[in-house]
């Protein structure tokens, strides 16, 4: 027999408002204790300097994490002009500096450049791997990291505050894959004068909005109280708004949990589709493909 594992059987979304100089996997691991869940995991990871929305998956809403991984993303930061730091944030040393300092209309000028699908080079200091070794260990360990550049999308970018000559507020929609500290340095180099990220918040991880978001004070605070930390998750049927939902039977549900495919019936049914939720009272049931009118279940949630 297999030994069993720890912690309860749980299922649901907590949008995390992550606290500053708190790295994502410390804040999975504290969630994952808090709400005793056997198994969590993150949507996106964020730097230990950033704050703001962090989506952690618990249990078999794990297997809804690739789906909010790839979905859209915002920010609002501050790039603080004149330096160009090893690390593209405030952690880092200074490497470039310069006197001048853009004014507005020259940032404006800019940004629609950096809108539409470009090309970037991730920050050496990342958690992308080179030859199976993440490439901020060799960095750290004061190894040349080379990292090719990548196609990143960014829906909107806009400059919405200049409160000095030194720092300028920005916010941004990006899709999956975008560095926001690569911009600040980017842009630091367009404009000659350099530049590094200040602050970072993530506001919005698609679907959930920085208002679905619960701070590490108040669910410390609950320690203890299950039943209070558990009114706080969010199900995994809402994590996959706006996908196509198909209704299925209570025996349909029970077919679906042993590996077995559905034929649809009725006029509408679709016929080809990817990515379909099976739903069975308002639960999630199954992510799968619609194939030749019949649903195959890809990943099939137990609980």
């Amino acid at each position: 027999m297999g030994r069993r594992k720890k912690g309860r059987t749980i299922s649901g979304w907590l949008v995390l408002d992550k606290p500053y100089d708190f790295g994502s996997t410390q804040a999975v691991g504290k969630i994952r204790w808090l709400f005793d869940a056997q198994k969590a995991g993150h949507a996106g990871t964020l730097d230990p300097l950033a704050t703001g929305v962090l989506p952690i998956a618990l249990g078999e809403a794990t297997k809804t994490v690739p789906f909010v991984t790839d979905g859209e993303k915002s920010y609002r930061f501050t790039v603080q002009w004149g330096a160009e730091t090893n690390t593209d944030d405030a952690e880092g040393e200074a490497v470039k500096t310069s006197e001048k300092r853009p004014t507005r209309s020259e940032i404006e000028a800019i940004l629609s450049g950096y809108i539409g699908d470009i090309k970037q080079t991730p920050p050496a200091f990342s958690a992308i791997k080179i030859d199976g070794k993440r490439a901020y260990a060799e960095a750290r360990a004061g190894k040349e990291v080379i990292l090719t550049s990548r196609t990143v999308t960014i829906e909107t970018f806009e400059l919405t505050d200049c409160p000095d000559d030194n720092h300028s507020v920005f916010e941004i929609t990006c899709g999956k894959g975008t560095y926001v500290r690569a911009l600040a340095r980017d842009m630091g180099r367009q404009l000659g004068c350099f530049g590094h990220i200040r602050q970072l918040r993530r506001t919005y991880v698609e679907p959930f909005e920085e208002e679905d978001s619960v701070s590490l004070d108040a669910l410390i605070a609950l320690e203890g109280d299950l039943n209070g930390l558990d009114k706080l998750l969010i199900s995994p049927l809402q994590a996959m708004d706006g996908y196509t939902e198909i209704r299925m039977s209570e025996d349909e549900v029970r077919r679906i949990r042993t590996g077995n495919s559905i034929i649809l019936r009725g006029r509408d049914a679709p016929i080809e589709e990817e990515d379909v939720c099976a739903v069975y009272k308002g639960n999630l049931v199954a992510i799968g493909d619609i194939e030749k009118g019949s649903f195959q279940p890809r990943r099939v949630l137990q609980n």
